[in-house]
Parts: C-alpha cells; sequence; structure tokens
C-alpha cells in the first residue's frame, strides 16, 4: 500500500475558496515579493512559543507577587493551553471568511495585547492575558502550515522546517533571557514579559505589506461546493479508534511537554539551582527540540509502521522524567538533553501520524481539527494538575511519577496509532 504525500495533506484553511480574477491578481502580486513573505514567516514563527516560554523561568516571582498557591500558578500556564484548543476550532472558519493573511495579522496583534494585558497588576488580567495569547497562539498554529503549502508548494517540506525552527529557536531565545531581562529591568517580571510584546508586533509589521497586498481575495471568492451527488457520505472520524488514538497520542505527549515547559525551572529552583542558570537549561531543552522535530518526521515517513519511533520518543521522556526525580541538579544537562530530543521526536511524530494514517486531503484536515483541539484541550489538564498534587505533597516526586504514568499510556495508544492503517 503506497503512503500519500506528506507535503499533499497540509491543508490551507482556504481550500475550498476559489479565487476570482481579483484574488488570482493580488496573489501573483504577493508572491511577486516571496522573501517578503518569506521574513514574515520566520517572525510570525518565531513567537509561536515565546510567550509561554517566557512565563516558566519567572513563575516564582510571578506567584509571589500575587501570592498564588501552586494551583493558581499552574493556571498562569495551563490557560493559554486550554485557549489552544478552544482557538483550534475556529481558525479554519476565520481563515476562510477573512482570509489567511488577515487572520495571521490579527493574530499577531491579539498575541502583543495579550501579552501586555497579562502584566496588568491583577490577577483577571494575568489569567485574561494568557486566555488572548493562547488564541492568538491556536490561529498561528492552525493557519501557518497551510499557508506554506499555498504559496510554496514546491518547497513546503523545507519551509515548515524553516517555521518550526523559528518556532522552537524563539522559544530558546525567550527562555534563556527572562530572567537576564527581569535584572536589567530592575527586578521587574512584568517588564521582562511584556518586552516581548514588541516582538509580536515586529511580525505584524512585517505581516501587514502582504495583508494589504492580498486583501483583493477577501470578498470576492466563490465556495467550492463538495461533490456529493452519487456518493456516501464520509464516516465521521469521531467513531474511528484510530483516529482517537492518533488524538490522544496528540494530546498526551502535549501534556507531557506542557508539564515541562510549565514547571521545569521550578523543578531546578526548588533543588537549590538559581533562577539563572535554571532559565538557561530550560533555554537548552528547547534548542535540542530542534534535533528530535527534524529527524523523527524524516524517519516517520520511510516506514509503514512507526512503532519503533514510538517507543524511542517515550521511553527518552520517561528517562528524562525520571532524571528529574532522582537527580534534578547533578544531571540537570543531560536530563533536558533527552528531555529535548524526546519531546521534539514526539511532537513531530504526532504531527506526522496526522498525515500518514489519512487517505486523502479532506481526512487529513478532520483528523489534524480532531487531535489538535481535543489533544490541546488534554494538555491543558497537565500543568494545572502537576502544580495541585506538588501544592498537596510538597515534593516534585508524585507529579513526575504521575508524568511517567502518562508516558506510558503515550507508549500504548502511540503503538496502536502507529500501525500501518487509514481512518
Amino acid at each position: 500500500m503506497s503512503r500519500p504525500d506528506a507535503d499533499q495533506l497540509l491543508l490551507d484553511a482556504e481550500a475550498d475558496v476559489r479565487p476570482t480574477p481579483q484574488g488570482v491578481a493580488a496573489r501573483r502580486a504577493l508572491l511577486a515579493h516571496p522573501m517578503l513573505l518569506m521574513v514574515g514567516i520566520v517572525l510570525a514563527s518565531l513567537n509561536m512559543r515565546a510567550a509561554l516560554a517566557s512565563v516558566s523561568p519567572l513563575v516564582g516571582e510571578i506567584s509571589d507577587s500575587f501570592g498564588l498557591s501552586s494551583t493558581a500558578t499552574s493556571l498562569v500556564t495551563s490557560v493559554p493551553v486550554l485557549f489552544l484548543g478552544v482557538g483550534a476550532m475556529i481558525a479554519p472558519w476565520l481563515g476562510r471568511r477573512f482570509g489567511t493573511e488577515l487572520v495571521l495579522f490579527g493574530a499577531l496583534l491579539l498575541l502583543g495585547a495579550g501579552i501586555l494585558v497579562r502584566v496588568v497588576p491583577s490577577t483577571a488580567a494575568l489569567y485574561g492575558g494568557g486566555l488572548l495569547i493562547g488564541v492568538a497562539i491556536s490561529l498561528l498554529n492552525v493557519l501557518m502550515p497551510g499557508l506554506i503549502k499555498r504559496d510554496f508548494p514546491d518547497r513546503a517540506a523545507s519551509m515548515t522546517s524553516v517555521y518550526t525552527g523559528s518556532m522552537i529557536a524563539g522559544a530558546t531565545v525567550v527562555a534563556a533571557t527572562s530572567v537576564p531581562l527581569e535584572k536589567a529591568f530592575g527586578g521587574s517580571w512584568e517588564a521582562s514579559l511584556a518586552f516581548w510584546s514588541l516582538l509580536a508586533a515586529v511580525a505584524a509589521v512585517a505581516w501587514l505589506p502582504q495583508m494589504l497586498i492580498s486583501r483583493g481575495r477577501t470578498g470576492h471568492e466563490v465556495r467550492v461546493a463538495p461533490a456529493t451527488a452519487g456518493k456516501t457520505a464520509p464516516r465521521s472520524i469521531w467513531r474511528s479508534a484510530l483516529a482517537w488514538q492518533v488524538t490522544l497520542f496528540m494530546g498526551l505527549q502535549s501534556l507531557w511537554s506542557y508539564v515541562l515547559i510549565a514547571w521545569m525551572p521550578t523543578i531546578f529552583t526548588d533543588h537549590g539551582m538559581s533562577r539563572s542558570t535554571a532559565g538557561v537549561i530550560f533555554a537548552f531543552n528547547n534548542l535540542i527540540q530542534v534535533a528530535g522535530a527534524f529527524a523523527v518526521p524524516l524517519l516517520a515517513g520511510r516506514m509503514r509502521s512507526q512503532r519503533p519511533l514510538v517507543a524511542l520518543v517515550a521511553s527518552l521522556v520517561a528517562a528524562g522524567y525520571v532524571g528529574l526525580m532522582v537527580a534534578p541538579v547533578s544531571g540537570a544537562w543531560l536530563w533536558s538533553a533527552i528531555l529535548g530530543v524526546g519531546q521534539g521526536g514526539a511532537v513531530g511524530l504526532a504531527l506526522t501520524l496526522i498525515v500518514l494514517r489519512s487517505g486523502d486531503a479532506a481526512t487529513a484536515a478532520r483528523l489534524s481539527g480532531m487531535a489538535q483541539t481535543i489533544g490541546y484541550l488534554l494538555a491543558a489538564v497537565g500543568p494545572l494538575a502537576a502544580g495541585a498534587v506538588y501544592q498537596m505533597t510538597g515534593s516534585w516526586t508524585v507529579p513526575i511519577a504521575l508524568m511517567l504514568g502518562v508516558c506510558a499510556a503515550a507508549l500504548v495508544v502511540g503503538l496502536f496509532a502507529a500501525r500501518d492503517r487509514k481512518v
């Protein structure tokens, strides 16, 4: 059985839109400036994890400033992740209704606003800003792959690597500089977090010309009704066991990663490490994820069954969590490296499984929406649960043990999801 070309299954949110002559002219004008488009993609991608990664090294100061419990503190990182799932449900509709460029531009403005709202001296603003950030990032997450496929059809794989690498690079730089920025601003964590709204503003400026060039398409498209005459309605993927296995693997690997994004620096500092060092090691963890994110999808595309890769990434993450439990400080660099390869490989594998388990482009679109929506909603539970258990037990041993259970569950569902089957 031949596998579908992965690039053919990266769908644009506007896949059912037929542009009019005005729209075609606007598209040609936009593609006449490919470097401008590439700069916009890179700058937007730098923002896709930055607002999340900037909080983790400073979560202790944020908690002390508002007098938050561990459970309430975990909501600072859980709320954005929760709304990644909520936003994923509306992103395709927005892209079809208003055009991808306009929605991406609006998402960057919303992201910058959310970052600023988050530092207003109010707990409501702290969580409300996180809500805005989560929705904004979800729009970027969902629409960026389709835009790349649409505008770089012959280089979709390489451009996907560019945007993925930029996303991880942004998180790495932000994680490494959050504490130094706090010190540079006189000990103000608010100023350190707010600083990254400038990155979103710069990216929005880079998207402004593209939005203006492409605006001729908005309001000038014709919806393409699917041809259903004589055809059986497609089976709902929500009734497919394989679709649920892919979705659960996506959610569980997201869960273990967002727990680390939320709490890794705190685990180190609670065991006596300085905040600056913890921030640098956390940044190193993000950087190492690039290796897994690049290598594992390439290997997965050459295999009929991806079961060995599922076992590899789950084992690496489990080994890293065990290291954090038994020797969090003395082996910090090693555990961060092992976790980084496992985390990056797992997210790359989860996205690749969506493609490989889909028999056609329409199925891929539906499965991607299901996996991202349910997956991120599941992942949002992780940081909150870990913080609550830590507060109850006063130790990271039990939360990490629970994460080992998550690794085991991901291994089981992943082995089913990795079979050479189609939804």
